[in-house]
Order: C-alpha cells, then sequence, then structure tokens
C-alpha cells in the first residue's frame, strides 16, 4: 500500500544501522527537525557489516561486525512480514537499550525490543539466519549506492540530493536542529560540494 504524505512537506529518508551510536545521534536530531521543519522521515536500513565485508579490520571491530548482522535482519524480517511502519519504533526500542542501556551483546535486545512494539518474540531467529540478506543488501546499497561507499552510516536523502551525516553530538534541540538541517541542504545541494570536516572532540552525548 503506498503511503500517503502531505504534498507540501518535504520528505526525507535516513539509511541507519541500529549499533551505530553516530546513526543514533542523527536520528534523534531528526526527530527534532520534524518538529520545527515541514519534514516528515522515513527509515531505511543499511548495515555496517555489509559495507565492511572484504575490508581489513583490527580484530575486535571484525567481531562486532560479525554481531551487527543480527539487529539489521531482524528489523529487514519485522518490515517484510509487517509493514515497513514497523522499522522507526523497532529502531528505537532495539537503540535504546543499545545506546542508552549500554548493551553490546545485541542478541539481548532483540527479543525484548520486538515485544515492546508488539512484534512475535520469535521474529529474533533471523538475526542468525541468512534468509532476508538479499533484501538487507537491496536496502543498503539503495542507501549508499547515493553518497559512495567512503562514508558509513547515516545517509540522509531529500529533494534528490544525498549526503552521509551530520555526524553531530549532542544532537540539537528546537530551533538549533532546524538550523542544522537547513545548513546541511544548502551545502549538500551546492554543485561540486563534497566534503566538511573537523576532528571530533567528544563521543555521543546520549541526553
Amino acid at each position: 500500500m503506498a503511503l500517503v504524505t502531505d504534498a507540501t512537506r518535504t520528505q526525507a529518508e535516513m539509511w541507519f544501522d541500529p549499533i551505530c551510536p553516530w546513526a543514533w545521534m542523527t536520528s534523534r536530531w531528526l526527530l527534532e527537525v520534524e518538529q520545527v521543519r515541514e519534514v516528515d522521515v522515513t527509515w531505511s536500513v543499511m548495515s555496517l557489516a555489509v559495507l565492511n565485508e572484504g575490508r581489513d579490520l583490527p580484530e575486535a571491530y571484525r567481531e562486532m561486525m560479525d554481531r551487527a548482522w543480527g539487529p539489521v535482519r531482524v528489523i529487514i524480517a519485522a518490515a517484510r512480514e509487517h509493514g515497513d511502519k514497523v522499522i522507526k519504533p523497532l529502531y528505537d526500542a532495539m537503540g535504546t537499550r543499545i545506546h542508552l542501556g549500554g548493551e553490546k551483546d545485541y542478541t539481548k535486545v532483540l527479543a525484548p525490543a520486538l515485544a515492546e512494539v508488539g512484534l512475535p518474540e520469535d521474529l529474533a531467529r533471523f538475526a542468525t539466519l541468512p534468509d532476508v540478506d538479499e533484501e538487507l543488501r537491496a536496502s543498503h546499497e539503495r542507501g549508499i549506492g547515493l553518497v559512495g561507499d567512503e562514508v558509513g552510516t547515516p545517509v540522509i536523502a531529500v529533494d534528490g540530493v544525498a549526503f552521509f551525516g551530520p555526524v553531530v553530538s549532542p544532537a540539537p534541540k528546537g530551533d538549533a536542529a532546524g538550523r542544522l538541517w537547513d545548513g546541511c541542504l544548502l551545502v549538500a545541494g551546492t554543485p561540486g560540494f563534497f566534503e566538511l570536516k573537523r576532528t571530533r572532540t567528544v563521543g555521543p552525548i546520549f541526553d
């Protein structure tokens, strides 16, 4: 069924991996943006595990990527069986446990997160199965194809323009969130503009 939207509002899409703390920060910012700008956000999955396939990674990061398959597979499986409307609330439920709760064993967040949003807990079985990997890879490639594989998560697309980030901590609130949105659209929509970056001096601040 097609999603009915208000034609006067801007439609944006964000791709996330639920284990990424920076994507979580960006998603919290976008929730603020929806309150102060005429913007509606839809939510899609990309995968750090897919992005890093075949790369030479430090052992600890490789182990994390091996575990990262679980949450994205479960979200894709839930969306396949119950519709795209479950993606955002399931992301919220997983992300709250992973980022605010500090749970690094991703298998422990799956069943409780599913239960919180009223989904069957047995969907957690997909975490270790490749059954939905084709759909997962398609969702990932749709997002990463807009910006290239030299970036990670999150990716945002709006009005024919896509960009990585913003990477921000803490997430701006109120009108500050709106001003950052305006600036992102301005620079991302400038022909020939590719990058604006500085060294991070703080980690994710979950406030």
